[in-house]
């Protein structure tokens, strides 16, 4: 197949270990010294590979796959915390949370590799939906802050929606029609504007900076509607768009109608004087975007917006006319 042929995909396939993780972590988004990470991560990886379309059936799935269910189980094995290892050795209390985040992290990478009816997700996913159900009805989603020093923290008993957890929803049709109130409810908190308000969350006396939780909608956008981010703003407007929440989002919507002007005719994103490819800000779209890293010709500029537009249209149920 191409895809195998693609030195994109194969420079991924690459650093993959025998143990089928990556990077010796699992959350990484780049290189890090401050959080012990020397390379992307396991779970950001897989997630790649699947956007770069990697058969299914390939080696590194197969490995990564166990892992990944692994970190579903409730196997307390400390090895599995990888990089935060550090963090819960010197606060014991973070435990609960590191486990957390992993495994929401893992279920957003296996509903997107397939697995949304696999019974070990679906009892995770229903759990992962539980506590952000709980934090919605409660008046912390209003207030999810409190005073820490001179800065803001998380409520300590705050369980606000992440990347992860959205992803993960997005993939998973039938969650969401079971719980189709808390989607719809979920739905309506991510169109909501986020905080501009920097906080941290703080475990003991250590104090964290979330990079993955989503209070609000994240996309910045200037006064014609153009993205700050346009890798992120796609990013967020697909996965509103696959739980049917984009209608209630209008900083997203605005930011959708903005690009889809700047298509041609064929439906090619093409904006006037486009000299480069337009830049992640945000580390959490490694994944997502770039897919085509041949930039040096315009049309290898228009490539990823192109292919992301017409893949939200879809979502979205228009009608596309392929050229």
């Amino acid at each position: 197949m191409a895809v195998c042929e693609s030195k994109t995909a194969q420079a991924v396939v690459k650093k993959q270990k025998d143990t089928g993780t990556w990077g010796g972590n699992l959350l990484g988004l780049a290189p890090s010294v401050a959080q012990g990470v020397k390379d992307v991560g396991t779970i950001p990886s897989y997630r790649r590979l699947l956007q770069l379309e990697w058969p299914r059936t390939g080696r590194p799935f197969k490995l990564a796959d166990r892992v990944l269910f692994r970190l579903l189980s409730r196997d307390e094995d400390p090895a599995l915390l990888f990089e935060l290892q550090k963090l819960v050795k010197t606060d014991p209390e973070a435990v609960a949370w590191a486990r957390e985040n992993i495994r929401e992290a893992a279920s957003a990478a296996l509903a997107e590799a397939g697995y949304a009816e696999d019974p070990r997700l679906r009892g995770a996913g229903h759990k992962i939906a539980s506590y952000i159900s709980q934090f919605l009805r409660s008046p912390i989603a209003e207030k999810p802050f409190v005073k820490s020093g001179k800065g803001l923290a998380l409520h300590p008993e705050a369980h606000p929606p992440s990347w992860y957890s959205v992803a993960m929803i997005a993939a998973m049709p039938n969650l969401r029609r079971e719980r189709a109130g808390f989607t719809e409810r979920l739905g309506h908190y991510l169109a909501q504007p986020a905080p501009k308000k920097a906080f941290v969350i703080q475990m003991g006396k250590r104090s964290i900076k979330p990079q993955h939780l989503l209070l609000g909608d994240p996309i910045e956008a200037d006064a014609k509607g153009y993205p700050k981010d346009p890798p992120l703003a796609l990013h967020y407007v697909e996965l509103l768009a696959r739980m049917g929440a984009l209608e209630w989002a209008p900083v997203a919507t605005r930011v959708l109608a903005r690009l889809l002007k700047d298509c041609d005719e064929s439906g090619i994103w093409r904006p006037k004087n486009l000299r480069s490819q337009p830049k992640a800000l945000n580390k959490i779209t490694y994944h997502y975007y770039p897919l085509h890293l041949d930039a040096k010709t315009t049309e290898g500029r228009e490539v990823d917006i192109t292919f992301r537009l017409a893949l939200i249209a879809k979502l979205l149920g228009w009608q596309l006319d392929y050229v």
